[in-house]
């Protein structure tokens, strides 16, 4: 099921293009903006936007591979699908690198255009978790102090807090009250929780 603020935004010179992607996409139930050129889109783009892009990669202006460098300098959760009828295997090559995720070559059916809608759509929302933790995981880390930090590693590490107040010179009574400081500013109940909050950065 498809969540109802994911949208397609489609980003093509070509008038018949534009009109003939949008009638596909809708006839899927699948809310659908349509855009004549990169610099229009940027000018409406929001970084809470979610959905994908489907991206012509020859237009006037800023082409499609730019536009793509340009979103990467932004949070954008917005995975790109190429569409073009004159793209080579370098740019191909590039896109993809840059996480593209397909490249389609006009014209294309409706059914492996939704295709590689849907599969984008999971990608959208596997970006915004992965973006949703990393927030997560910042703010928690601003809030610690050095020591806290320190006490964290350990933890992490598996020692006991016997183990901890031993390496740190400090009493096991106050390593009790800094893991039980650090467990209160991540929000967790157990030891699991907090390792899966802190993993990626320490």
């Amino acid at each position: 099921m498809i969540s109802d603020d994911f949208i397609v935004f489609v980003i093509d010179d070509d008038d018949a293009v534009r009109h003939s992607l949008m009638l596909m996409i809708e006839q899927e139930d699948i809310p659908v903006q349509v855009f004549e050129s990169a610099e229009v889109f940027l000018k409406h783009f929001q970084p809470q936007f979610k959905g994908c892009i489907i991206l012509d990669i020859n237009m006037p202006g800023m082409d499609g591979l730019q536009l793509q460098e340009t979103l990467g300098n932004y949070e954008c959760s917005l995975p790109i699908i190429f569409l073009t009828g004159f793209g080579s295997v370098p740019q191909s090559v590039k896109a993809l690198k840059m996480g593209a995720v397909d490249f389609l070559i006009k014209p294309v059916t409706r059914e492996k255009l939704i295709e590689s809608i849907r599969s984008a759509f999971v990608k959208c929302e596997n970006l915004i978790q992965v973006r949703r933790h990393n927030h997560k995981t910042k703010s928690f880390l601003s809030k610690l102090t050095a020591r806290e930090k320190e006490i964290l590693g350990l933890v992490l590490q598996g020692r006991s807090n016997k183990e901890i107040g031993l390496d740190l010179d400090i009493s096991y009574r106050t390593v009790e009250i800094h893991r039980r400081n650090i467990m209160h500013k991540a929000g967790a109940t157990n030891l699991l929780e907090l390792a899966e909050l802190a993993h990626k950065i320490v």
